[in-house]
């Protein structure tokens, strides 16, 4: 009876740790959102981002689910700084914004969040795959590496891509792109956006993982 009431009071403990964990990375992701030129980086046509960074290295500590949660949060802080403090092509991003006879839709929102959502779920199982093929014990420094590259790599592609899907024309004309060259202007932003933002995340997530991840440090954190 004693046994199982302290796996009881560990379990507890655990989940709690855990609860912790998950509101300060939201207090994070949310700090980065609205601290001006540190989480979106304008950049006219766009906005580059270091907020998928927390999402990243939530999802190797806290797992998948939490992960979704916080690339949730992410999508949120998205949403609203595009409807709120919209730049010319905030209408891929939130409903609640028109520029001329263009607008958004049911489409701003899958672009929204379901690519964030995504950060906190991929490099979960691009570390875990990692790991076990090197069938070692220890942190994975290529499982970092190749973590935060996906998560990077996820957002931008997913979200450049649907805005292609659903917002091919109105993007073009927004940027002064004609319909036809659109997708290549979306791919020189992934080249000049997205790569470095990759390498930054990889970067990050190598370093900050190395620590993080280590079994003493995940056990005290209860994680």
């Amino acid at each position: 009876m004693n046994r199982q009431a302290t796996l009881n009071q560990g379990k507890s403990t655990s989940r709690t740790k855990g609860l912790v964990l998950l509101a300060i990375f939201s207090a994070i992701i949310v700090v980065l959102a609205y601290t001006p030129f540190i989480g979106y980086i304008p950049l006219g046509f766009t906005r580059a981002t270091i907020i998928h960074i927390p999402v990243i290295i939530g999802s190797l500590m806290l797992g998948p689910k939490k992960g979704a949660f916080l690339g949730g949060v992410f999508g949120l802080t998205s949403f609203i700084n595009n409807t709120i403090n919209p730049t010319l092509t905030s209408f891929v991003f939130t409903p609640f914004y028109s520029l001329g006879d263009y607008s958004g839709g049911i489409g701003s929102l899958i672009i929204c969040f379901v690519p964030r959502i995504l950060i906190g779920v991929v490099p979960y199982y691009v570390y875990r795959f990692v790991h076990k093929l090197r069938g070692r014990e220890g942190v994975s420094a290529p499982g970092l590496i190749l973590a935060g590259l996906s998560g990077a790599l996820v957002n931008t592609l997913l979200v450049m891509n649907l805005i292609f899907v659903f917002f091919r024309d109105a993007y073009a004309a927004a940027n002064g792109v004609a319909a036809n060259a659109v997708y290549g202007f979306i791919l020189g932003i992934i080249g000049v956006n997205g790569i470095p933002e990759a390498i930054v995340a990889a970067v990050i997530t190598l370093i900050l993982g190395k620590t993080l991840m280590r079994k003493g440090v995940r056990e005290r954190l209860g994680v």
